[in-house]
């Protein structure tokens, strides 16, 4: 439709111009390649964590519950190397305030990729406080993604949780 010499769009609500068509259109191709870009992310992140596990599961299979959490880490850091993934072990954590920086002892236990935080346990159960741990190491760290595993327990399938900020 032809309107003031201009193309335009008929719409129920209102009148479009050419001009805001296209800003549309812009603003569709930029929303997708953002969408792009958060799947590519959760696919890495799920590609981590999946690596992650099949390393947990082998030395859980291998060793059993009941050892110390030392052991588990260094079987597990062992296992990611192996795949070849940027492994950063018992990685300083400091807490930044204002301009004060305060090293006051956090530790994430393994950093996969930088990405994804890894806090092993060998506790009966898990309490509020391991998942505080875990949410707190990320929002420091500024990960997405982080697992709390369980090693003590029979079935390493009851000692694994996921957590996203």
């Amino acid at each position: 439709m032809k309107h003031c010499g201009r193309t335009t769009l008929e719409t129920p609500s209102k009148t479009l111009r050419h001009t805001e068509v296209n800003k549309a259109l812009c603003d569709i191709v930029t929303n997708t390649k953002k969408l792009r870009g958060i799947k590519k992310n959760i696919m890495q992140h799920s590609h981590i964590t999946k690596e992650i596990l099949d390393s947990a599961y082998k030395v859980h299979t291998a060793l059993g519950p009941g050892l110390l959490e030392s052991v588990y880490q260094a079987c597990l850091v062992y296992e990611l190397k192996k795949k070849n993934l940027f492994i950063e072990v018992e990685k300083p954590l400091p807490l930044i305030y204002e301009e004060v920086k305060l090293e006051i002892g956090y530790r994430i236990d393994i950093l996969v990729e930088k990405k994804v935080v890894v806090e092993l346990k060998t506790v009966e159960d898990f309490r509020d406080v391991h998942t505080a741990q875990v949410l707190t190491y990320l929002q420091l760290s500024k990960c997405k993604v982080g697992l709390l595993l369980n090693f003590y327990t029979k079935s390493l399938k009851h000692g694994i949780k996921r957590l996203v900020l």
